[in-house]
Order: structure tokens, then sequence, then C-alpha cells
């Protein structure tokens, strides 16, 4: 009888290993890289799948084709929490013609982490989407009392939708998405280690010592050398539309970098260097990248910095090999032969 129950035993744990490992490799040979539950789109083959959970949060995971998808690689899943007034079809892009809405047409998503898939051989690119209720994370935080807790199931259930062990978060946002990051840090007394990047492109408004959202990015920063911060911002300051300005007194994402750079600067040294009209803080453990635009012609650069900058794949590829290889940030569009047409 106990021999019976030892290979019983045994038999369980074999049929629970090739049942992980099915999922894990994309149901072996016959389907190759395919990912379990996501379609296939007509552009570039990609694979995709989408959901609504928590009531009114969108979600849209983009991964490469299953033909580039290789379960043998290290997967780094990058949740990308969309600014204001966005939807998730035009943040991932698309080109621009007559009647086309110009909103598709300002962040490529979608081209920049084509590109990124080109050039980064060594890893698989997962893209999900995230879009409150309202089209606005800062409202939509407003709205539930709970939306920490729902914040950190939102993220939870992105996870799941992506096979394999060896999968790295990161938490990347533009605009008011970055109240979707802030969100996810004030759930936590320490930001989980699992979360490798955390990029806000232009997205750092709601940054606030008093919510201890310095003293945690520092604490992580020196948990793990491989955690890296990323801030883009400009000068938006003196910024007016009819004669009022676009940001108050002590508001705006410039003002709100020079907090977070004074915060940081008191645990972890940053070098200063400017190039024409770039300033930029780095540490010398290259785990910080910010850039500072100084906007001397006083334009709106809140999007440009993302699409035209190629700020999407800058912020996920700073302080890695890959820095300037797949696009230089402030450069010409590295992207443009990726983005697809209906």
């Amino acid at each position: 009888m106990l021999n019976f129950r030892i290979k019983y035993t045994t038999l369980l744990f074999l049929l629970e290993f090739l049942s992980f490992a099915f999922l894990v490799f994309g149901c072996g040979s016959v389907n190759g890289g395919r990912l379990p539950g996501f379609d296939v789109s007509p552009h570039f083959e990609e694979q995709y799948t989408s959901a609504t959970i928590q009531d009114d949060v969108k979600i849209l995971i983009n991964a490469p084709s299953a033909k580039q998808f290789d379960p043998s690689k290290p997967t780094r899943l990058i949740l990308y929490a969309l600014p204001n007034g966005n939807t998730l079809s035009q943040t991932f892009g698309k080109k621009l013609k007559p009647g086309v809405d110009w909103h598709y047409g300002i962040q490529h998503i979608g081209a920049q982490t084509r590109r990124m898939r080109e050039v980064i051989e060594e890893e698989n690119i997962i893209v999900a989407y995230l879009e409150a209720g309202g089209r606005s994370w800062p409202a939509w935080r407003k709205k539930y009392p709970d939306s920490g807790k729902r914040i950190e199931e939102t993220v939870e259930f992105v996870r799941r939708q992506i096979p394999g062990v060896d999968v790295s978060l990161e938490l990347s946002s533009h605009s008011g998405g970055g109240s979707f990051i802030f969100g996810y840090i004030n759930n936590h007394d320490q930001i989980p280690d699992d979360i490798m990047r955390i990029s806000f492109l232009d997205a750092n408004y709601g940054y606030s010592d008093e919510d201890k959202h310095g003293d945690k990015l520092v604490e992580w920063l020196g948990r793990n050398p491989k955690h890296f911060l990323n801030i883009l911002c400009y000068d938006d300051r003196n910024i007016k539309i009819n004669g009022k300005p676009i940001v108050g007194p002590t508001g705006g994402t410039w003002r709100k970098t020079l907090l977070m750079i004074e915060r940081i600067q008191k645990d972890i040294p940053l070098e200063k260097t400017q190039e024409q009209n770039l300033v930029r803080y780095r540490d010398k453990n290259r785990q910080v990248d910010i850039i500072m635009h100084t906007n001397p012609e006083n334009k709106i650069l809140h999007t440009v910095l993302v699409g035209d900058y190629n700020g999407f794949i800058h912020t996920s590829t700073a302080g890695a090999k890959y820095e300037g290889k797949a696009a230089v940030f402030a450069g010409p569009a590295a992207y443009e032969k990726w983005i697809h047409s209906d």
C-alpha cells in the first residue's frame, strides 16, 4: 500500500509538472510561442487579449507574434497607465489620415514597442495598456475609496495572464496615468521587489513627500541594484491656454520633478549634466535617469516627450545595454515603419 501511494504521488507530481510546462512553454512544439487565451492580430500577427475588470478598468495586453515569442527567454511585462482622455486604441496608435482622431498619432506606444522588439532579442516584451473608467486615473481614484486595493488587483490580474515564472514587472505612465503608479505605491509599505522599473513620462503630478512617495522609491532603489526609476518632464510653469496657466503655482511636472530630485539626493547623489535644452540627472549606479526639457520656446511638450521624442522607448531602455540603440531620446522618431494602418 505504501509503495502504491508513493507511485501515485509521483504520478500526480509528474502530471502537475507537465501541465505547468505545457502552459509555460506555449503548448509545446505544436503552438510554439502561442499564448493561451490570446488572439492573433491582423497587424504583424501580434498576440493580444483584452478584458474589463473592477467594473470599469479596461485592459489590452499586446504580446509578440507566436513566431517571435520565445518561451525560453525572460519576459518583460510593462503595465502602461493611460493619460487622461485617451482610449486604449488611441494610445496604441495608428497612421493618421482624414477622419482619424488626432489622439491616434501622439503616443504610438504600439509602434514604439515594435521597434524595441526589433532591437532587443534576448527578451519577450509585452505591454498591458490600462484605461481607467472615465478615462482619468486621478478621477477614478477619487471615485473609489479602496482604489489602492483595486489597483493592486489590476496588477495581479495582468500578471496572471502571462505564463511563465521568469517575468519581470514594470510600471510606466503618461500624464494622469502617473496617478495609477502613486496609488499602487500608496497601497504598499514597501514597493514590491518584483517591480523592476518605474517610469513617469511627464506623469508625476501626484508626487507627495507627505505620502512618503520619495521615501519608498529611495528604499526600493537601494534594495536591489536592478531597480530603475525614470522621469521625463518639461518646464510647464509658464504655459498658458486662453490666457490661463495650465498648472497652478505649486503644480506641474517640472516643480514635482524638482521635489523628487531634492528627496532622492538626500540618499542618492545625482550628477547633473546639460546638453542643449535637456537637463539630465543620473546616479553613479545608473539606477536613476531624470530628463528635464527647459522648454525655452514655451511650447506644450506634454505628448511630444512621449511620441515625437521616443519617450516610451527611452524610459524602457535607459540604464540598460540597449539605451540609445532602439531610439535616441529627442532624436528623430525611430518607429515610423512600425505604425500600422487599418
